[in-house]
């Protein structure tokens, strides 16, 4: 009889448990059931703080504010599509291979036809990630969230041989995409620096033969619709972000560091890749904090801090003869500090193509070697022969550059191809002065035509006024 009662009472508890359990899953999904947060339509994108400067202004910022904090996705974790990578197997203390189960992760979500899929890294744990290539295109909106930090394996003799060298964390073929999160990805990039290979700041920059790749810490190839928001990347063995091939690309509010002698560790690199925004982020690296290469257009860079590095570039365009088509640039609000270069276009002789409609403004100057400057004659070594053929520069806006420059180098520099001119270069509201001492350099011309709209300091008596007759005798290939 008493064994009947204690049953008895067992299954009475058990039903009231189960019901309680139906009750609160109905109450979740009742109240999530409106959830979303992704958009596919990159106009949708939130827009930067409105409270800058415009290009008109004659105020330069003195300092771009720091990246604003990640917003709050605490309601993430009560996403019904969220996938946590210890779920999958993921251990996370910076010793374990998590690849497999992170790649397991992206595979599921992938998958999912939810509206919203957040694959979560989640904060205090440190995942290692071997090379690895995530696929899409997914079927749904698809956020990475990193709160936590990824990590590559520790320099090349920790790179297996099977994997590739050249990449780390590839994104191909995805539409509809955000990377974001407080956390960091971390290149661990020193050993790959110190190869015997690389170029050192050493007596004669010597080098020594051997293995030279060094893996991009993030590269997204072939995809749309990509955000990346809010992070912290250090140390990449080489360039931190790369897009090649990409459409309607937003950046904001990150932060990318590296040591100011890091070799070729640009911050972000674009290539054939158009409808770009770079918002309100940080960058100080080894290389250009961006750079533009060829089959760009439409791209918009906007209150950038930028330095210790080698400053915003387009190019190098034109290497080993190419053709180079690069359009509809604008660099604006934005501070360059002690760096190599300020804005910078740089092309090889025997090159084709052309660069056009690129306007830089409202840029603050400190100490910088080549505030203003474009390079026709670059080069990386003293073995570049003398072309007949380059890349036609024309139509460049400078406006309202403000600030210091070494005293070492003239503060504008415009080298410009013998057979090919730069035309129609517009200065105006110039004021650059020396970090040093009270001597004004003066401008550097070569080949170059344009004129200053307004007073420059100093002034710039050397481009050469109207058309030249080599410009409108030849057929120039203007893309």
């Amino acid at each position: 009889m008493r064994h009947s009662f204690i049953l008895s009472l067992s299954f009475s508890i058990y039903f009231l448990t189960l019901f309680l359990s139906i009750e609160a899953r109905h109450h979740f999904h009742t109240k999530h059931k409106h959830y979303s947060h992704f958009h596919n339509n990159s106009s949708e994108f939130s827009l930067p703080p409105s409270s800058l400067p415009s290009p008109s202004s004659s105020s330069v910022p003195e300092e771009a504010p720091s990246p604003a904090p990640a917003s709050d996705h605490e309601s993430y974790k009560n996403a019904s599509g969220l996938f946590d990578v210890r779920t999958f197997g993921a251990i996370g203390d910076g010793i374990t291979d998590d690849t497999e189960s992170i790649k397991m992760a992206w595979d599921t979500a992938c998958q999912s036809e939810l509206a919203l899929n957040v694959i979560f890294v989640p904060h205090g744990f440190s995942f290692i990630v071997q090379s690895t290539i995530f696929t899409g295109p997914c079927k749904g909106g698809l956020v990475l969230k990193v709160d936590g930090t990824l990590m590559t394996p520790d320099g090349p003799e920790s790179w297996p041989k099977n994997n590739s060298r050249r990449q780390w964390l590839v994104f191909y073929r995805v539409n509809g995409m955000s990377l974001e999160g407080s956390g960091s990805i971390d290149g661990r990039g020193q050993k790959w620096w110190d190869l015997p290979c690389k170029p050192h700041k050493g007596p004669n920059g010597t080098t020594l033969p051997g293995p030279c790749d060094s893996p991009i810490a993030i590269r997204f190839f072939m995809s749309s619709n990509l955000s990346v928001q809010g992070l912290r990347i250090k140390n990449s063995p080489q360039f931190h972000f790369r897009f090649d091939g990409c459409q309607s690309v937003h950046v904001e509010s990150i932060f990318i560091t590296a040591p100011a002698l890091s070799p070729n560790t640009d911050g972000i690199h674009i290539e054939n890749t158009n409808d770009v925004k770079i918002y309100n982020s940080i960058i100080s690296n080894g290389d250009d904090c961006v750079s533009i290469g060829s089959g760009c257009y439409d791209v918009d860079i906007k209150n950038i801090t930028c330095g210790p590095g080698h400053g915003i570039s387009i190019g190098s365009l034109g290497n080993h003869n190419s053709r180079a088509c690069v359009s509809n640039i604008t660099v604006r609000d934005s501070v360059i500090k002690v760096s190599d270069n300020g804005v910078r276009i740089k092309t090889w002789q025997g090159g084709s193509g052309s660069v056009s409609g690129v306007t830089f403004s409202n840029i603050h100057m400190d100490n910088v070697k080549n505030p203003i400057i474009i390079d026709q004659f670059y080069c990386l070594s003293k073995e570049c022969s003398n072309k007949t053929s380059a890349v036609f520069v024309s139509d460049i806006v400078y406006t309202n550059i403000k600030g210091t420059y070494d005293i070492r180098h003239p503060p504008m520099h415009f080298a410009c191809s013998d057979s090919v001119p730069c035309t129609n270069l517009t200065l105006s509201d110039i004021e650059l002065l020396p970090s040093q001492g009270d001597i004004v350099n003066d401008p550097f011309c070569w080949n170059a035509y344009g004129n200053s709209e307004a007073l420059t300091i100093p002034p710039v008596f050397c481009l050469l006024d109207g058309i030249p007759q080599s410009i409108s005798d030849n057929d120039i290939d203007h893309c």
